[in-house]
């Protein structure tokens, strides 16, 4: 019974390091209308989280950005119970959290060589981009609309540098040189091994330097652990 319980774990120890998490990021950008979705998917569907942030507005009484979030298990047609947060980030969480970045780095040896590593395996299996925008004024709308493709030629540039990208992207910009709009939509999907991510995760703590690190954000709290 203990070698058919230990083979059983084994197996499934083996299962979830070779299987592949396939993560989709939908961006649409609608005037002052703005949503934001990670779907994680993995064993042909069988596995769904959602996270959606449909609302980002600034609050009127202080400096802070309020952010509403949903998270949902199983598809999206599922009647599944959807969970509720809403927070607000203020200018002085945003420096904690770049103060947050910098004490992780100053306590990891060679973090960009783990990170580089991992993003190595990581495969871009579509890539969508488009955008339209205008500002009233045809000649400046021109001179953004030449900045706006250098600006997207780059991080394309730089995800097929860092990442193993398997698709063509299809970017676009249509510009409207006659009235003010500003218009974005943004589809990625990538797929990983969950084991390549375990083994990042692995190669963090085993080059991990120095005691407990000074963190003052909630996202990064778990490290001081």
């Amino acid at each position: 019974m203990v070698m058919i319980i230990l083979l059983l774990l084994s197996l499934l120890f083996l299962l979830i390091i070779f299987t592949k998490m396939t993560v989709t990021l939908d961006l649409n950008h609608i005037g002052d209308n703005d949503q934001f979705k990670i779907k994680f998917r993995a064993w042909f569907g069988l596995l769904r989280y959602t996270i959606n942030i449909p609302l980002v507005k600034i609050d009127k009484d202080e400096p802070k950005l309020i952010v509403k979030q949903e998270q949902k298990m199983g598809s999206e047609k599922a009647d599944n119970k959807v969970k509720e947060i809403e927070d607000k980030v203020t200018p002085e969480d945003a420096l904690n959290g770049l103060s947050d970045i910098k004490e992780i780095t100053q306590h990891i040896v060679g973090m960009h060589k783990i990170i580089r590593k991992f993003l190595r395996k990581i495969r871009i299996k579509k890539l969508e981009w488009h955008s339209q925008f205008g500002i009233g004024d045809a000649a400046h709308t021109g001179l953004l609309t030449g900045a706006a493709w250098a600006i997207k030629g780059g991080v394309i540039g730089l995800l097929s540098q860092y990442m193993k990208l398997q698709t063509t992207p299809v970017v676009t910009i249509t510009p409207e040189f006659n009235q003010f709009c500003s218009r974005t939509k943004l589809q990625c999907i990538f797929q990983f091994r969950i084991g390549q991510a375990i083994l990042a995760g692995i190669q963090f703590i085993k080059y991990w330097k120095g005691g407990r690190p000074k963190l003052k954000t909630k996202p990064f709290s778990f490290f001081s652990n």
